[in-house]
């Protein structure tokens, strides 16, 4: 390795950095008034324990990947500001895993989860643009491996964000996450039309599931309603580092979760909503291997053809060359050196037979038309 260490590549664009910021003050206020109004169950000190757990594993991991590619770690040389910045995805990750868990008592559980959560940012990545980049959802792959690991373990209940409201003040909570969600998708993120996809995606399949296995379809619909829905729609699905930023890209992938979670469903697979997501990350992730695979594929059969037609033009610019310089030589001795009136064409360099038969006048010099079997030796006066 190197003595020297290159800078840091920035990690985020500002837009992104702005987006994430205030998906961490939201989910960090969150946090606050579910465990002072709202009626979170999870001991108050989680939040505390997944936050420490959560910067402890991203710094270590910047630390040894930093390392490892022989450059500074990222969260150095921007001052506290920067440090910050760097801690934010840990931030929103830890926090997020924690609340959207119900792991009874067992903290080490959620513990596991979060580092999870984290730690496939250094493990499941694609390339991206040149540069190997998570395709996986953190929070989402956190708690899904926690799902299927620990059967025990739940998500936090529907009431857990409104046990304490009543009087209407119930749709209060989702109509501020929605309000506030959509704002920052619509400038930062940009990622209405995957929202739209999914939200209509999902819509359709609640009505498709009703139609050919009879379930029923207000019920369906009305998971739409509840807080755990418009926080996943709004805060987790729409993660700008794992999802794609073209129109079409976002269609397939907000309509693809939606239409997974429906077959899920219908395969009476609890908590689709968070396999499905890590599926379609999944395939994402395939796909963007693939494609890399097979553009490097391209690039070297486009390199290895123009290496073959760089040799041909070469090769044909020499024996032209050849051919026109042996052409000047030819034109410059007919020029300087003609042969004399009636005498045969002495080839060079003139052998003894070709001498004796057809001599060349004395002071001629030999001239370089080749002779052939049939050609007639005229004898040249001396």
């Amino acid at each position: 390795m190197s003595a020297t260490k290159t800078a840091a590549a920035p990690r985020h664009n500002p837009k992104v950095v702005t987006a994430l910021r205030r998906f961490a003050i939201s989910i960090s206020v969150l946090n606050i008034f579910g465990y002072t109004v709202l009626g979170f169950e999870q001991p108050w000190t989680w939040p505390f324990i997944a936050l420490a757990t959560g910067y402890t594993t991203e710094i270590l991991l910047e630390i040894l990947g930093a390392r490892a590619e022989g450059r500074a770690p990222r969260f150095a040389g921007g001052g506290v500001k920067g440090f910050m910045e760097f801690l934010l995805p840990a931030h929103i990750t830890s926090l997020a895993v924690n609340m959207l868990t119900y792991v009874n008592d067992l903290v080490w559980v959620m513990v596991f989860g979060v580092i999870v959560a984290v730690g496939t940012k250094w493990v499941l990545r694609a390339p991206v643009k040149g540069r190997l980049r998570h395709f996986m959802n953190p929070s989402n792959f956190g708690i899904a491996v926690i799902l299927l690991l620990f059967p025990w373990a739940s998500i936090a209940p529907p009431y857990h964000f409104t046990e304490y409201l009543d009087g209407g003040f119930d749709w209060l909570v989702p109509a501020i996450i929605i309000t506030l969600g959509t704002m920052l998708n619509a400038k930062l993120t940009e990622r209405m039309w995957l929202i739209l996809a999914w939200v209509g995606g999902f819509a359709l399949q609640a009505v498709v599931r009703g139609l050919l296995f009879d379930t029923s379809i207000p019920a369906g619909l009305a998971m739409m309603s509840g807080v755990a829905f418009v926080l996943f729609t709004n805060y987790m699905i729409t993660d700008p580092g794992t999802t794609p930023s073209s129109k079409w890209g976002q269609i397939a992938f907000g309509g693809g979760t939606a239409a997974l979670y429906g077959v899920l469903t219908a395969m009476s697979i609890a908590y689709g909503i968070f396999f499905a997501t890590a599926l379609v990350c999944a395939i994402r992730g395939a796909f963007l291997w693939t494609a890399d695979v097979v553009s490097k594929k391209r690039a070297e059969e486009a390199l290895a053809l123009a290496a073959v037609t760089h040799s041909v033009a070469q090769a044909d610019a020499a024996a032209q060359a050849q051919a026109d310089a042996t052409q000047a030589v030819t034109a410059a001795d007919a020029a300087g050196c003609p042969c004399p009136a009636g005498a045969c064409a002495c080839p060079a360099p003139v052998t003894a037979a070709d001498a004796a038969g057809c001599p060349c006048p004395a002071g001629a010099c030999a001239c370089p038309a080749p002779m052939t079997a049939d050609t007639e030796k005229i004898p040249v006066t001396a």
